[in-house]
């Protein structure tokens, strides 16, 4: 019976082990927004930042580690909590808002009614690291006036280093988008002062010319004409 025993029980331990490598947690990572000054001013710079972009590669819960020959692999002790582009749009929202000191600074789509000093249209195509490679963020951004014009077209390549581990990489790319929203604000305070839009006045329709009166015709008499008969006259 003993010996049939320890076969079993090896058995059992190594089942075990599996099962607590398997079930091994997992940690959850946001990005850090920072510590942005809390906006002050109701009637500041309108904003309205978005729509905001990011690339097909970055919207999912998977945390991708940048490898040294450039190719991305699926971190195994960490994933995202949540949405990143919702992360993203959340960092931005209260960063940009610190800096110019304005409540009125919103993510797109606007609520009706909300007229935008500028819109910006904001593209991340890069956000990412790897253990042995730094933090890199690609960025491109433009600013819309309230009349429709594009006022800066800019494109934006950050980087920072980091100690290596999955935390110090999450921290990384959160300070690269706090630079970001940094760069962004001192671009848009320049088109803080635009001069208020002024409604064209509708235009009069030009009055209809007046046709000069023609001069009256005098009515035409009938010319008599003579009449033939076929009777002579006699004179005595």
């Amino acid at each position: 019976m003993t010996a049939l025993r320890l076969p079993i029980l090896w058995l059992a331990g190594l089942l075990g082990l599996a099962g607590c490598s398997v079930h091994q947690p997992v940690s959850l990572y946001q990005l850090d927004s920072g510590n942005p000054a809390q906006p002050a001013q109701s009637a500041g710079m309108a904003v309205l930042l978005g729509p905001v972009s990011i690339a097909d590669y970055l919207q999912r819960e998977t945390l991708l580690q940048r490898q040294p020959d450039g190719s991305l692999q699926a971190a195994t002790d960490g994933r995202w909590a949540g949405s990143l582009s919702s992360d993203i749009d959340q960092l931005l929202l209260r960063q940009v808002a610190g800096h110019l000191d304005s409540q009125r600074v919103v993510l797109a789509p606007a609520t009706q009614g909300f007229t935008p000093d500028v819109q910006v249209l904001l593209s991340i195509t890069r956000l990412d690291s790897g253990e042995s490679q730094p933090a890199v963020l690609d960025a491109q951004w433009r600013l819309i006036d309230r009349r429709g014009k594009v006022r800066e077209n800019r494109i934006v390549h950050l980087q920072e280093q980091h100690t290596g581990g999955t935390a110090a990489q999450v921290q990384a790319q959160g300070v690269l988008l706090q630079r970001l929203a940094e760069q962004l604000s001192v671009a848009l305070k320049p088109l803080a002062n635009q001069p208020p839009l002024v409604e064209a006045a509708p235009r009069k329709a030009a009055p209809s010319q007046a046709k000069p009166a023609e001069p009256e015709k005098s009515p035409k008499i009938p010319m008599a004409l003579p009449i033939r008969t076929d009777m002579e006259v006699f004179r005595f």
